[in-house]
């Protein structure tokens, strides 16, 4: 019988994704991840912070606790605090610092899920690892999920495909709707669970009170591109991203004014009126720290941001990096990831590091 460690959250998809395996007769066994210290919350030097918001992790573990039990199998609990503010929070901090919008979850998936976990999976004897995600895995490729709406290949992109070698995703063939029923049918606990939304392993915060406690609260000039004149202030650029309309402390008609660009030495937020003010768009960008998964292609398709849909472009290769072109995309943002796709295989992806149209960097960005 071969023995499968499964990543068990707390949620309802790695529950059902338990269950499913023990279903196929494999040994399964839950390990829950607590890689954030949900009681005491520390400052970049390591110093207790005030008033820090509380991470319902506890109830996350009695609730994968509730699981186990009734499906009968084992949970073990490991701690990766260190090895997550070492790898992804504190490239989280960095990247905002840069005036860029990163996307911990990838980091999380590539450093803590398929590094970290898999390493102490293979300590407690398994064969291969699980996770709750809706994506699959064929032929060694990479697939997206059958659920267009809950796919999650996005934010698989920096895994490797050695990685992958003995990863198994359960629930990458069935909607969300089949999962719920699915769980609702055994009793499960995380049957009617809310789907979590927050940063990954932090959990749902108030962002602007949380990130408070970590990088200085620096307000500036809120400039409007085209006439360059102030119109506002800013309460930092780490809490602002490209295309964002909400959140402006602007007064009058703030939906028809979007944010498009950061100078981080001049601590500047640049805005422009209307969405489709030409500002927001571009036609090429250079991407850093690609990761192939697949065969490397030169016509495929890209997203720019998860949910996106997918735009036609062509790769090509310059150094380390490679250059993006495209007819035309909306809110193209450095730090964010560009994941390329043939159809329903997912390619890999990198971090978006420069911004381009009609051959010029985007100034702005």
């Amino acid at each position: 019988m071969k023995t499968v460690v499964v990543g068990i959250s707390g949620g309802v998809d790695s529950s059902v994704a338990a269950y499913l395996l023990k279903k196929e007769g494999y040994h399964v066994i839950g390990l829950f991840m607590r890689n954030w210290d949900a009681n005491l919350n520390n400052d970049m030097q390591g110093n207790p912070t005030l008033n820090a918001p509380i991470c319902p992790q506890e109830q996350d573990y009695n609730d994968a606790l509730a699981v186990c039990e009734k499906l009968e199998i084992p949970l073990k609990r490991i701690d990766f605090i260190k090895e997550y503010w070492d790898d992804v929070f504190t490239y989280f901090l960095d990247e905002l610092k840069k005036g860029r919008t990163p996307n911990p979850d990838i980091m999380c998936n590539k450093y803590i899920k398929f590094d970290m976990f898999l390493k102490k999976a293979k300590e407690l004897g398994a064969d291969f690892i699980a996770t709750g995600h809706f994506a699959r895995l064929e032929n060694g490729n990479l697939l997206r999920g059958i659920d267009e709406n809950k796919d999650q290949t996005y934010f698989l992109s920096q895994v490797s495909k050695e990685q992958l070698k003995d990863v198994l995703f359960p629930i990458g063939h069935l909607t969300k709707s089949e999962i719920r029923e699915i769980a609702s049918s055994l009793g499960l606990v995380t049957a009617k669970k809310k789907d979590s939304t927050g940063i990954c392993f932090i959990g749902e915060r108030k962002f602007t009170p949380f990130l408070k406690n970590y990088l200085p609260h620096i307000p500036g000039d809120i400039i409007e591109i085209e006439n360059k004149k102030k119109i506002g202030e800013h309460i930092g650029l780490m809490y602002y991203t490209i295309g964002q309309r909400k959140g402006l402390a602007i007064g009058g008609d703030t939906d028809k004014i979007f944010v498009v660009g950061k100078d981080v030495v001049k601590n500047i937020l640049y805005v422009a009126y209307g969405e489709d003010n030409k500002y927001l768009f571009s036609d090429a960008c250079l991407i850093e720290e690609m990761n192939w998964i697949a065969e490397e292609k030169r016509n495929c398709t890209a997203k720019f941001r998860y949910r996106q849909k997918d735009i036609p472009v062509k790769v090509e290769k310059r150094e380390d990096n490679y250059l993006v072109q495209y007819e035309k995309a909306k809110s193209v943002t450095p730090g964010q990831a560009c994941v390329f796709y043939d159809g329903e295989i997912c390619l890999g992806g990198g971090i978006i590091k420069e911004v381009y149209k009609n051959g010029q960097k985007l100034w702005y960005l």
